[in-house]
Parts: structure tokens; C-alpha cells; sequence
């Protein structure tokens, strides 16, 4: 990791990642329903995977899978572990920090421009999340 990135704050990161998600589902969503023409309907389902019970559920499973590399794995406890002001709107505060955690990784694997390993662990985390619905 880049030493500029390791300094940079999780929530920081975390901003990112969380745009990252969000762009990477709603593709996934358009590309599986072609001719979906309502952006309400593609709204509810891009949803089920953009959230923080999702996204903890997510991060939760791949750690338990060891696919993060221990770098990742630090810096994914690093996130959880960080004090934050914010308070969720739609979930615990435990929930909240590991959604944190799991959009802490992606914003890092994005800034680093690692397109390959960042591809790698969002399909993972879409295919363990479809799996469970």
C-alpha cells in the first residue's frame, strides 16, 4: 500500500469506498434487467446491497473466507476500530462500523488503483450477498 494511502484517514477512505459500491452495484443491477426503464424499481433492488447490514454481512463473510491478504485485514480492523461521531441512520453502531470497515477496503483498492484485487473482492462480496436472498 502507498505510504500516502496508509496515512490517510478511514473515514476517508471509507467516502470513497462507499461511492465505489454504490456505482459497482447499480451497474451490476442495470446490466442483469436491460430493460428496466424505472429508476425506482432499480432503486429497491441495488439497496439490498447497499447498505451497512450488507455491507457487515459482506465483510464479515470474506473474513471469515481469509480472501483478504493481511494487509487487508488490517486495515479493515483499523476501520472498525475507529472512533466516529456519526451515528447511523438505519442500523446499530457495531453494524455501522463494519459497513465502514467493508467501504474502507474498497476506497483503499480503488485510490491504489488496483482494479483487478478491487473487481475481485466486490464480486465476492455481491456473490456472497446474492447467495443469502
Amino acid at each position: 500500500m502507498q505510504t500516502e494511502l496508509k496515512n490517510l484517514n478511514v473515514l476517508s477512505l471509507a467516502y470513497m469506498g462507499d461511492a465505489v459500491w454504490e456505482q459497482f452495484v447499480r451497474e451490476r443491477v442495470i446490466l442483469s434487467l436491460p430493460n428496466a426503464n424505472h429508476a425506482d424499481y432499480l432503486h429497491k433492488l441495488g439497496v439490498k446491497y447497499v447498505n451497512a447490514k450488507a455491507q457487515a454481512k459482506a465483510v464479515k463473510a470474506m473474513l471469515d473466507l481469509g480472501i483478504f491478504t493481511e494487509e487487508e485485514a488490517l486495515l479493515i480492523k483499523r476501520a472498525r476500530n475507529h472512533k466516529t461521531a456519526t451515528k447511523a441512520k438505519n442500523a446499530d453502531a457495531i453494524t455501522y462500523k463494519w459497513a465502514t470497515a467493508f467501504e474502507t477496503i474498497i476506497g483503499s483498492l480503488y485510490l491504489q488503483k488496483e482494479e483487478k484485487r478491487l473487481l475481485e473482492v466486490m464480486e465476492k462480496a455481491l456473490e456472497l450477498l446474492t447467495a443469502e436472498k
